[in-house]
Parts: C-alpha cells; sequence; structure tokens
C-alpha cells in the first residue's frame, strides 16, 4: 500500500513546470510557435471569467488560452498583453483524480497541447478530430 500520509497536492509551480516541459518537447514546427506564449497557473478561473464563458462550475474549465490566435493576427493588430495559456490546477487535480487512466503530467501536456492548438487557429471541433482524449 502506498504511504500518502505527509504528501501534498502538487503546487501551483509544479503545475506550471510540468507544462512547460511539454512546450519544451514539442517538434520544432510547432515549439518555434509556442515560444512567445506564457504560461499561468492558477487555482480556478476567475468568477467573471466563469460568468463570461457560461460556466456554472469552476471545475468545468481546466485550462483557457487568451490571445489573438496566429490565423487572425495582423500587423494592425494592438497587443495590449502577451498570449497566454491558462492552466486551472483544482479542475486538472479533480479531474486527474476521476480519470484514474492517465498520470497528472500526462493530462497537464492534454490540457496545454489543447490550448496551443487554439494559439494556432483551430477549432474545439478540429482538436477533436486528432486529440480523442475522451476515448
Amino acid at each position: 500500500m502506498n504511504d500518502w500520509l505527509g504528501r501534498a497536492a502538487p503546487d501551483l509551480q509544479t503545475i506550471e513546470q510540468m507544462a512547460l516541459n511539454t512546450l519544451q518537447a514539442l517538434p520544432e514546427a510547432f515549439a518555434a510557435a509556442a515560444r512567445g506564449v506564457q504560461i499561468r497557473v492558477e487555482d480556478f478561473a476567475p468568477e467573471e471569467l466563469l460568468d463570461e464563458m457560461g460556466a456554472e462550475d469552476a471545475f468545468e474549465l481546466t485550462g483557457l488560452y487568451d490571445g489573438i490566435p496566429m490565423t487572425e493576427k495582423s500587423v494592425m493588430d494592438v497587443v495590449d498583453r502577451p498570449d497566454t495559456i491558462w492552466l486551472f490546477r483544482r479542475p486538472i487535480l479533480d479531474e486527474w483524480a476521476e480519470r484514474g487512466d492517465v498520470t497528472l503530467g500526462q493530462l497537464v501536456a492534454h490540457v496545454t497541447v489543447h490550448e496551443l492548438a487554439h494559439h494556432f487557429g483551430w477549432s474545439d471541433e478540429e482538436i477533436a478530430e486528432i486529440d480523442r482524449w475522451w476515448e
């Protein structure tokens, strides 16, 4: 039996490092475009963001891309903040515990790559065509 006494859930910095490791392991064709994207980790999405997205439960949102997708960028864009991938630690940990069939690193990598795909301009439907995560 595993000894879980004295153990703590991974903190924000640990989740961030998992996401950064994912970006560093990308093939060069994707890595170059990913270098300008920041990673931010919070416990939960802010209430105003959840309201804007129509999410009733903070545990519904594990990650979010905040920025202008590469397919929509223009030299005329006024950049007021960097492209950012937000990861939400508590919903990620909750999904990981519920699934029980992936490592935490695999789940963080999945969420990170999913949000990075939005940076590349892919829709949720396009991502789902190649990433059949739920199966």
